[in-house]
């Protein structure tokens, strides 16, 4: 059951003078589709929630973008009419991805899986590498 403003103790009155801020300070920072999109929310908390949902999905969304990114990471491959920096822009691309959903790949697999798809034609290049053993 809500307090009346009478009922309500010092500690009330901080936490709803707390949450007032931090609304006023999530509404300040968002342009008006954000604002459409919470405008309805009472709270902080709704707020922000409304927020990362429309931002985040939920979790189920989040780790099937994670399977389709590990997966596409796994199935990367060099393209025959690709170069080197546009493999790499791909590249980075996905791992950027995985990392911003809190996967993160060791450097050693990194280096590995780069070396793994490289065109024959850089073999002599890899196999230097390799055997240098300091990935």
């Amino acid at each position: 059951m809500p307090k009346t403003r009478k009922e309500y103790t010092g500690a009330d009155r901080k936490t709803v003078e707390k949450n007032f801020c931090a609304k006023k300070i999530l509404v300040c920072g968002m342009g008006h589709d954000e604002y459409n999109r919470i405008s309805a929310c009472e709270t902080a908390k709704e707020i922000w929630e409304a927020l990362q949902m429309a931002h985040e999905g939920t979790t189920q969304v989040t780790q099937s973008k994670i399977d389709m990114l590990t997966t596409e990471y796994e199935l990367f491959r060099m393209n025959y009419d690709e170069s080197i920096q546009d493999k790499h822009t791909r590249f980075t691309f996905i791992i950027n991805e995985l990392h911003l959903l809190g996967e993160t790949i060791t450097r050693n697999k990194l280096v590995r899986k780069i070396l793994s798809i490289l065109p024959s034609s850089w073999e002599s290049k890899v196999n230097t590498i390799t055997e240098t053993k300091d990935l």
